[in-house]
């Protein structure tokens, strides 16, 4: 069984944000939310995509953290 992975990330404006939310909803993330008028938003996804998520956030322009859960 694989394991979840939270990430947080910001980013510098609010549109960032929202192709971030719509690129981690293609990932298939199962829970996206956030403050995206303030460029922040958290996402929860399987550890196998993490990589690929990390990197997408980081091309968009966002830093990001993530945290192993469950």
């Amino acid at each position: 069984m694989t394991q979840q992975v939270e990430i947080r990330a910001n980013f510098g404006g609010p549109g960032a944000a929202q192709e971030a939310l719509r690129k981690l909803q293609a990932l298939r993330a199962f829970e996206v939310n956030g403050l995206y008028e303030n460029g922040l938003l958290t996402a929860t996804v399987d550890e196998d995509v993490v990589e690929r998520a990390v990197h997408m956030i980081e091309e968009i322009g966002g830093r990001s953290q993530t945290e192993t859960i469950g």
